[in-house]
């Protein structure tokens, strides 16, 4: 980079650390406050937080990296605005009655206190596979192409750039709590979409316009059925996209990553009132459709250009940071790589604020409750660093699995996704499911998609021939998603026709149909009609996308 892009990038930090400085001396040292930001966040902190948090190195990295190799397939995982406005106009209600601070917090109330623990197990398990592993993985790459670092001192740059992103951001997000992860959003939001709408417009105009990057990808065929690069429903014979699987099984994680999962789910929980968390869910859906253009197109334009030997690709996973290191002009390489930093930041805070508020409100204060409040939130530090070290000693694991970093991480989600999203929508949509029905449902369903994630890792030398192989190798992810869903499912429906119903007085509020008439008119009061406006140009914004690349 040249020197303005370096005044560029540190103009911007000083603005993060502006914003620190103020939510550290603004803040207390309560649990409330540091996990919740006090319960007190607008609807722009969290939409923005909500967007921020999910536009980590995942997509800066992995979503362009897919788009460089596969086209339009994960599209589907980025148009789920849809499932955002679910959880902004359903489960939001819900969430707001209970009261809690965690998503195994509410298992307890809905089912009992096994659910909660072992919901907090997947939880912190899952952060440790995907989040810590992929966002730092992804950081150590972006900073090395960017900076075209091979080692310093013997070391290679990689685990360098990646150590001392995990320190950065664990300082800020340790003095200031979910309140620094959401206002530090408000700041990283604008600056992350500028920097990549650059990218897209710059690489475009380079490559010659969109019509020649269609042509190109539609050019380059990527199944025996003939679909290509800009198709995005795939035959069912596709390997790895059949849109047999891809339709439900997506949305099947989406429902587990937008509406459960506390690394989400969390900045809704902060509003003041749900009118706030559910406009704050109304603006991270509409951020959550520009992904496609801002992350896989470019990785697409990458390809392109490389075809065209405008650009040399060596890598898909690099196609990101290397459109920015060959392409920007002087100044704009340091506003995006400000915005690759605030991505990888954002991401990473986040993880950080949630695995510390699982492991303290769910773990620790359940068998210290006399702990102070101060005590908690040491224990909550102590234990996102815990998180973070398993995390980075994973890395080496995932890269041997040898996929693109957005594949891997969606094929991942998959095994975790299925038994958690069962146990809330059937939890919520019925008072008959009973509590050793969700219990069982969890426990069942971690198994199912941990004994694929096992023979993934240790059982590549399996004989085709094997049963094992056959059960739970040979078939595609994302059928195998879609089984392991519905089996928790009919297991949870017969364990609650032979087990005790649950205290419908005790779950009062937590399912359809429950609130009390005061609690409707609460929610009702809640939104007008510019809400409902603007969640369906969402729905009309989604439409249309399918449409035009069906």
């Amino acid at each position: 980079m040249e020197t303005l892009d370096w005044l560029v990038l540190g103009f911007f930090c000083l603005g993060l650390v502006a914003i620190i400085v103020w939510v550290v001396r603004k803040g207390k040292e309560t649990t409330t406050d540091y996990f919740l930001a006090g319960r007190d966040a607008t609807w722009l902190a969290i939409g923005a937080s909500i967007f921020a948090s999910n536009i980590g190195s995942e997509h800066l990295v992995g979503l362009a990296g897919a788009g460089a190799s596969s086209g339009m397939a994960m599209a589907h995982w980025e148009m789920h605005g849809w499932i955002i406005l679910i959880l902004g106009w359903f489960f939001v209600p819900f969430y707001a009655r209970s009261g809690v601070f965690t998503m195994p917090e509410f298992l307890e109330k809905r089912y009992n206190r096994n659910s909660r623990s072992f919901l907090s197990i997947i939880s912190l398990v899952s952060y440790v596979l995907t989040k810590v592993a992929v966002t730092v993985y992804a950081g150590g790459i972006v900073f090395k192409e960017v900076f075209g670092i091979e080692s310093i001192f013997g070391i290679d740059f990689f685990w360098i750039s990646a150590i001392a992103l995990v320190l950065l951001t664990g300082v800020y997000t340790t003095l200031g709590g979910m309140r620094a992860v959401l206002y530090t959003s408000v700041l990283q939001t604008p600056v992350l979409l500028i920097g990549s709408l650059a990218i897209l417009v710059i690489g475009l105009i380079k490559l010659g316009g969109w019509s020649e990057m269609m042509e190109i990808c539609r050019a380059v065929p990527i199944n025996e059925a003939g679909d290509t690069m800009t198709n995005l429903m795939r035959s069912p014979q596709d390997p790895e996209f059949p849109w047999t699987g891809v339709i439900l099984g997506s949305a099947i994680i989406g429902f587990w990553y937008w509406c459960t999962d506390q690394f989400i789910v969390q900045r809704v929980l902060s509003g003041r009132n749900q009118t706030e968390s559910r406009r704050g869910a109304i603006l991270g859906a509409t951020f959550k459709l520009s992904p496609v253009f801002i992350f896989l197109i470019p990785g697409m334009i990458a390809y392109a250009l490389n075809q065209k030997g405008l650009m040399v690709l060596t890598d898909s996973d690099a196609a990101f940071p290397a459109m920015v290191k060959n392409l920007l002009p002087l100044g704009f390489t340091g506003l995006v790589v400000g915005g690759i930093l605030a991505a990888l930041m954002s991401s990473l805070a986040s993880l950080y604020n949630s695995s510390a508020t699982l492991f303290t409100v769910d773990f620790y204060k359940k068998y210290k409750p006399e702990a102070p409040e101060k005590e908690l939130v040491r224990v909550g530090r102590i234990a996102t660093m815990v998180v973070v070290v398993l995390g980075i000693l994973w890395i080496p694991v995932m890269k041997g699995i040898g996929k693109v970093l957005y594949e891997y991480l969606q094929d991942v989600q998959s095994m975790l996704a299925p038994g958690i999203a069962a146990v809330f929508l059937l939890g919520v949509i019925s008072k008959r499911i009973t509590p050793k029905a969700g219990f069982y449902g969890l426990v069942s369903g971690f198994i199912l998609g941990m004994t694929r994630l096992g023979f993934v890792v240790f059982g590549k030398n399996l004989a085709e021939s094997s049963i094992f192989h056959k059960l739970f190798l040979a078939p595609n992810w994302l059928h195998y998603e879609i089984v392991i869903f519905f089996i928790v499912i009919l297991l949870m429906i017969f364990t609650s026709m032979v087990t005790p119903k649950p205290d419908p007085v005790a779950i009062r509020g937590l399912y359809f149909g429950s609130a009390t008439a005061e609690e409707k008119a609460v929610t009702r009061a809640g939104w007008n009609n510019w809400d409902l406006f603007f969640s369906g140009i969402v729905i009309v914004v989604i439409v249309a996308f399918y449409i035009y690349f069906w």
